[in-house]
């Protein structure tokens, strides 16, 4: 299994995210001169802030007492202070947990800053408000930055189906082992971070260090909330059931949007990404997903998805073409006849030895790693 770094050894050099990352700069250094420091509680620093140099230095959400922030102003540094009453910071210098966007569980899913967040963006969204709009922008921006930052390095494998696929079918735990086994091949499973499919991939990765076991009985436990419907509250306290009995699980990545927020992200993805803006998050997703990506039977959603992949890959507007896999012949050939016109596409171009279909998921590792064994040209 791939090691996702540490946070802190890949991020830009003049950032700081962490009350330690700040004390170790100002120990180190002696300066905070052009420094970003990205929300990062200040209160107890003031003796720090009012003797270190901070000219051209910008801090980003960062709680200060006010002769701090005074001083800092007047030496130079841009303030962006916290936006009192919002349930979420829009300076974040780091991906979400499930821990975070689901805390206050106990109190039911409507209480969760998941929910908050959701609720405070329906409000938002429809009165025009540049200041709302502007908000959200810098939030998503902050969290893209975060991804870049925790997927440096790594192998990234994009799993992509729909958010229909109920706990307790086969088809979730075939979702389930494809996450698994590509995770135990040593790539990073990243997904839209909801429901269905995409937790099933997650929950799979989890699991990578457990046996056959523990991933037949997690889907049994599973299988006693088999949607999100009628309960969000249900459904997340059966995920983290399934954590707390088996704490060691591996890491993931779930990419959701509150664009939908009908659709809650789920837990078994270890850092969730979850933006407002739809576009920019399937953007992301795709793009990130640099050593290809698996496409599950879905509907619309997953059709779109899978001619936004193929669409760069035609162009080769991000460089080489990823590998491509549909799984499941029937679907993509009968259902939703994509796969054709896949073909037809690729055709004579160079992402034609990128694409291959399969019948099952437990040849989508395999054909991962063939496609991308193939010389493009």
């Amino acid at each position: 299994m791939q090691t996702m770094p540490a946070h802190a050894a890949h991020h830009q050099d003049n950032e700081i995210e962490t009350l330690e990352e700040f004390d170790a700069i100002v120990s180190a250094r002696g300066t905070l001169a052009g420094f970003r420091v990205q929300a990062v509680d200040l209160t107890d620093r003031t003796r720090e802030l009012l003797t270190t140099d901070t000219a051209g230095a910008v801090f980003l959400g960062c709680r200060m007492r006010e002769e701090a922030a005074a001083k800092v102003r007047a030496a130079g540094a841009l303030v962006f202070p916290p936006v009192p009453d919002l349930p979420f910071d829009p300076y974040r210098g780091h991906v979400y947990t499930p821990g975070e966007l689901f805390a206050s569980l106990d109190k039911g899913y409507e209480q969760t800053p998941d929910a908050l967040a959701y609720a405070w963006f329906q409000q938002t969204k429809a009165d025009g408000d540049v200041y709302a709009s502007m908000l959200r922008s810098v939030h998503d921006d902050s969290v893209s930055d975060a991804l870049d930052e925790l997927l440096r390095g790594t192998r990234v494998v994009g799993v992509m189906g729909g958010h229909a696929m109920a706990r307790g079918t086969q088809a979730y735990e075939r979702a389930a082992r494809l996450g698994r086994a590509l995770a135990r091949a040593g790539f990073t499973v990243a997904t839209g971070g909801g429901p269905g499919a995409m937790e099933a991939a997650n929950l799979g990765a989890y699991a990578a260090p457990y046996d056959d076991a523990m991933l037949e009985d997690a889907c049994q436990l599973l299988g006693k909330a088999p949607s999100f419907t009628p309960s969000i509250t249900d459904w997340a306290r059966c995920a983290f059931e399934v954590r707390e009995r088996w704490p060691k699980g591996n890491h993931s990545v779930g990419i959701p949007t509150w664009f939908y927020g009908h659709e809650p992200p789920n837990a078994f993805a270890s850092h969730i990404a979850k933006y407002f803006a739809n576009a920019t998050r399937e953007d992301g997703l795709l793009a990130r997903s640099n050593a290809g990506v698996v496409f599950l039977p879905g509907a619309a959603g997953t059709v779109q998805e899978v001619f936004d992949n193929a669409t760069p890959n035609y162009y080769e507007s991000r460089g080489e073409p990823t590998p491509m896999v549909l799984v499941d012949r029937v679907h993509w050939t009968e259902r939703l006849p994509v796969w054709p016109l896949l073909q037809s596409l690729a055709r004579n171009r160079s992402m034609e030895t990128r694409i291959a279909l399969v019948d099952h998921v437990e040849e989508a590792p395999e054909a991962l790693v063939r496609l991308a064994r193939t010389t493009v040209g």
